[in-house]
């Protein structure tokens, strides 16, 4: 039996086409919402393209597909997918119908041309080329299979070609050094092209792939701003011998633009502290801490716009133009562009759907927060790896499945290497003061640190199992937490709020938590109700309470990536 469905001459997709038409996703609906869904595209039902019959159609593009003529501009695995695609619609052109290329070439020239707002680089689309096929009258004298092939075949590669870059970035982030581990997104690209591909409102499918969260919109919004503000020229430096008048000057003409869209966008010096809404999971030290920045803000209009800029900049607040403050101050706009492109693309990296209760850690700002419904139900500080001989945490996801009370602190064979066991041969007695001994594990000799008030690992330990040994735990050393810069741990997450953390998890009340945290049962697991994602990421600017922030680069992973996306970043 041919490819076309005979009498009715509409296409027989294939098993996997069927496959993927049964999934209620967010391209295909809106947002699997319950919304009505929008009508189905057919490709091939058409009789006629531009007065050629269909069925010569397929074969052209077989042949064009199949020729290995690859355009420079696709990569290899590109056209592997263009071939996998057409495979999957028996080789009906996928953009042409009756009178040509119209509304969906239209909507996919568009995107790409509004790709450069997203961060992404275009140089290498073939923007002449797509919008030739797009212009093209309607000529039945001179239209041919095979010029119908080669422009349908252009307009696919050029489609396969946006929705990777959308769907999961045009950085592979293992080439760059991110140490990012949150999956490649491969399969539900392929799937998503092909649901995209379906849609009768190809504008809305191709506006779906990018990230739909506030945090990736408020990015993109930063972006523009910033984009405008380096075309103009950006910002004078600021130096120390400015009076102090134009100091004020300089500085709030400097941070001004970049708030200009914040909801912490007040002269207000407790408003531009911009912790309010946590109010909710503030601890003692978020309620003295900001009350003493309050007070630095009160002593002049400088120290406030100072404390303003040095909030939303991961600075400590001192209302002092040190030089950490002096050094933001003068990071230049075109700067802010790049570093704002490269986290739109982190984004990107990330599965578009993060469940609807999930942590997530992010390491440059040394927060962690807790989801439920959408909804932030709980944020507390943490401790993460220092750059320092391999102790920096990666950017991973998994799923937390115990919390132990009591945990033992089984030393790592290189902490046991490097720092214990050397301390524990030129001292005697340091095992003992500090609560360790010796034990076997499978026939080898560790230490570990029994369980108590001293363990590193404090009173709760959270496991996820994952291949980094990574995991969230309690921590002895609470004056950590008090600290602009949070990178010191060997890897691990220590937390700030850990009761608060089990309570999350578990279901428990504070009462029940603190009977496990100092109770007598040692070394207790006790499982989840039900698994919980989390999410260790890596932003260096990033949504806090509505409000734009900056974190340090911690790691330094910002130039490699930015590097990527510089042609992008300064069209």
């Amino acid at each position: 039996m041919d490819s076309m469905a005979r009498g009715s001459r509409v296409l027989r997709p294939t098993p996997f086409v069927v496959l993927a038409l049964s999934l209620c996703l967010a391209l295909a609906m809106d947002g699997c919402s319950g919304k009505r869904e929008r009508p189905k595209y057919v490709p091939g039902a058409a009789a006629k393209v531009l007065n050629v019959e269909m069925a010569a159609i397929p074969p052209a593009i077989a042949v064009r597909v199949d020729s290995g003529a690859r355009p420079d501009w696709v990569t290899k695995d590109g056209w592997t997918r263009v071939a996998a695609l057409y495979r999957s619609y028996n080789n009906a052109p996928l953009w042409l119908e009756e009178g040509g290329a119209k509304e969906r070439a239209t909507a996919l020239l568009e995107a790409i041309r509004s790709a450069p707002d997203h961060g992404l680089d275009t140089a290498a689309y073939p923007v002449a080329a797509l919008q030739s096929v797009v212009d093209a009258k309607r000529m039945t004298d001179t239209a041919s299979a095979s010029t119908i092939a080669d422009a349908d075949v252009l307009l696919t590669s050029a489609y396969v070609a946006y929705a990777s870059d959308m769907l999961i970035g045009q950085v592979d982030p293992k080439k760059v050094s991110q140490n990012w581990h949150t999956g490649s997104g491969v399969n539900e690209r392929d799937s998503s092209v092909v649901r995209a591909l379906q849609d009768g409102d190809m504008a809305e499918a191709l506006a779906l792939m990018a990230p739909q969260d506030a945090d990736y919109a408020a990015l993109k919004q930063a972006y523009a701003r910033y984009r405008l503000i380096a075309a103009a020229g950006g910002w004078a430096p600021v130096t120390e011998s400015m009076s102090e008048a134009d100091l004020l000057a300089a500085v709030h003409a400097r941070h001004v633009p970049e708030m200009s869209d914040s909801t912490a966008d007040s002269t207000d010096a407790r408003a531009a502290l911009g912790s309010a809404s946590e109010s909710a999971t503030a601890t003692a030290l978020d309620s003295v801490s900001e009350a003493a920045n309050a007070r630095r803000a009160a002593r002049s209009p400088l120290a406030a716009e100072l404390v303003r800029f040095q909030t939303h900049h991961g600075l400590s607040a001192t209302g002092k133009l040190d030089v950490e403050t002096r050094a933001a101050l003068n990071i230049t706009a075109q700067s802010r562009v790049q570093q704002l492109a490269a986290n739109m693309e982190r984004h990107r990296w990330l599965p578009r759907t993060l469940g609807t209760r999930y942590i997530y850690v992010n390491v440059p700002s040394f927060r962690l927060d807790a989801y439920d419904s959408g909804q932030k139900t709980l944020s507390m500080r943490v401790v993460v790896g220092e750059e320092y001989e391999g102790r920096t945490t990666p950017t991973f996801s998994d799923s937390m499945e115990t919390a132990v009370f009591r945990p033992y602190w089984n030393v790592t064979p290189d902490i046991q290497r490097l720092e214990v066991g050397p301390k524990a041969r030129n001292n005697p007695g340091w095992l003992a003061s500090q609560n360790m001994e010796y034990w076997k594990d499978a026939g080898v000799t560790r230490i570990r640190q029994r369980p108590g008030d001293k363990n590193a690992l404090g009173l709760v330990k959270f496991l996820f199992p994952n291949s980094f040994n990574i995991y969230l735990h309690d921590t002895p050393a609470k004056s950590l937490f008090a600290k602009d810069d949070r990178a010191a741990s060997h890897g691990c997450i220590r937390l700030e709020r850990p009761a608060e953390l089990a309570q999350w998890v578990l279901g428990w009340d504070a009462e029940r938590v603190q009977a496990a945290m100092n109770g007598d049962a040692d070394n207790r697991s006790v499982k989840l109700p039900q698994k919980i994602p989390v999410y260790i990421v890596y932003f260096t600017a990033y949504l806090r309470d509505g409000a734009l922030n900056f974190a340090d680069d911690v790691y330094g992973r910002d130039e490699a990536l930015e590097k990527q996306i510089t042609a992008a970043a300064s069209e």
